[in-house]
């Protein structure tokens, strides 16, 4: 159930820089809502963390957790904010993705 609760607060990492990302685009009231869904995620990502490394290894788990976020929030940087997709860069997103199942694969 943890590696579930992991997964999760790893998503909302990713929804707190997708958050950033908006408001960095935007100006005014705008600009406030998006950093407010920014405190947002953050808390409900840090808050899922610190549940889920109560009984998994807190190695382990932060990695796991900012993984999902890099990966996640390099995904949303190319299809959302229009990065670009290179070769290289997808490569090692594939390497990253492929660490993240390691170290799930090897930890208990």
């Amino acid at each position: 159930m943890n590696w579930i609760i992991l997964v999760i607060a790893g998503l909302f990492e990713v929804a707190f820089a997708f958050c950033l990302g908006k408001a960095n685009e935007t100006t005014g009231n705008e600009m406030y809502f998006w950093y407010v869904g920014f405190f947002v995620a953050l808390s409900i990502s840090m808050g899922l963390l610190i549940t889920a490394t109560q009984t998994l290894p807190i190695g382990t788990a932060y990695a796991v957790w900012t993984g999902i976020g890099a990966v996640g929030t390099v995904l949303v940087g190319i299809l959302v904010f229009k990065e670009p997709a290179t070769l290289l860069r997808l490569l090692f997103l594939t390497t990253l993705i492929g660490s993240i199942i390691g170290l799930k694969a090897v930890s208990h």
